[in-house]
């Protein structure tokens, strides 16, 4: 197996035709279906099911492919990071991250890359915090800022900040914003959650309490939309970080109440593929995003505590 052989594969695979393989790479039909077999030979495995209308990928032929995108974009790293050297970087980066985190940080990002490394293409993928480990682990996104990941070892997890979370929903339901609520209190209120769970979403380091407002739980929905929905018709209220209802709560719409005894919190952290070369470009993307971070905790605008870096 060569590298040549895999960029057969990936074009075949996903053009679902030696035909439309021939077309995208520019080589004789005949020649693709010579190292086709070549390659389903040396593995002992079909890769595809020759069908009228094209070619459909075999279990192995679907493991096969998600192995050489990432061998493939591997080898198209080194090349590009060879070649930079010292000269202005170029590529695309694929960034990952929870909604608060894009709230925070997303648009200064894209900004930035924009006036100091116009040759470098961000592509920023918003999502949950759960899903956004998921796009991570299926060589998606190249770095992603992640709520509590869970360990793998697949991924390296390096903390930035801890972010307080608090109770939010409509004032008449919850009480008055800035008023502390306790774990207690807050398990005598109606809950909404994230359809995915809580530690997928909310993300809280504290694994008893979890359970417990899973228990509590009127509401689940997989839609930051809905809640707000939801919670503006006082059908329960939530957990959240303030930075996340922020707008709602300057304008009087939500109420938010830090919650204590115990305290919750979560904890943000910069998470790459174990095995993803480090690169000049992904480098600096990632000094950016640490530089953001701190800028926005030390102006206010995100209400969080870095993590010190010997403490990572």
């Amino acid at each position: 197996m060569d590298i040549r052989q895999l960029r057969y594969f990936q074009a075949i695979h996903e053009h679902g035709s030696l035909l439309g393989a021939s077309r995208r790479l520019h080589v004789a039909t005949t020649a693709l279906s010579y190292h086709l077999g070549r390659l389903e030979e040396e593995l002992g495995q079909r890769l595809f099911e020759r069908r009228p209308r094209g070619l459909t990928p075999t279990a192995a032929g679907e493991r096969l492919h998600d192995h050489a995108t990432a061998i493939l974009r591997a080898v198209d790293h080194a090349v590009a990071d060879i070649r930079q050297g010292g000269k202005e970087i170029s590529g695309v980066v694929r960034v990952g991250m929870a909604y608060s985190a894009v709230k925070a940080i997303g648009i200064a990002l894209a900004k930035r890359m924009m006036a100091d490394h116009p040759r470098v293409q961000l592509s920023l993928n918003e999502s949950l915090s759960g899903a956004t480990l998921s796009t991570l682990l299926r060589n998606e996104v190249d770095l992603a800022l992640i709520y509590n990941p869970q360990t793998d070892p697949r991924i390296k997890a390096e903390p930035l900040l801890i972010e307080r979370m608090g109770c939010v929903g409509m004032a008449s339901l919850i009480g008055e914003t800035g008023t502390p609520i306790t774990v207690e209190e807050l398990m005598t209120l109606p809950i909404i959650m994230l359809q995915q769970g809580v530690s997928s979403g909310m993300v809280l380091d504290e694994v008893e309490i979890l359970k417990r407002i899973e228990s509590r739980a009127v509401l689940k929905m997989n839609s930051v939309q809905a809640i707000s929905g939801a919670l503006r018709e006082q059908l329960g209220c939530s957990i959240s970080s303030r930075l996340s209802v922020s707008e709602a709560v300057a304008d009087g719409t939500l109420s938010f109440r830090p919650i204590i005894e115990p305290s919750l919190s979560r904890t943000l952290c910069l998470c790459v593929l174990a095995d993803t070369p480090q690169t000049y470009v992904l480098e600096t993307v990632r000094s950016i995003l640490c530089e953001l971070i701190r800028d926005a905790i030390e102006n206010g605008r995100w209400d969080a505590q870095l993590v010190a870096p010997e403490a990572r």
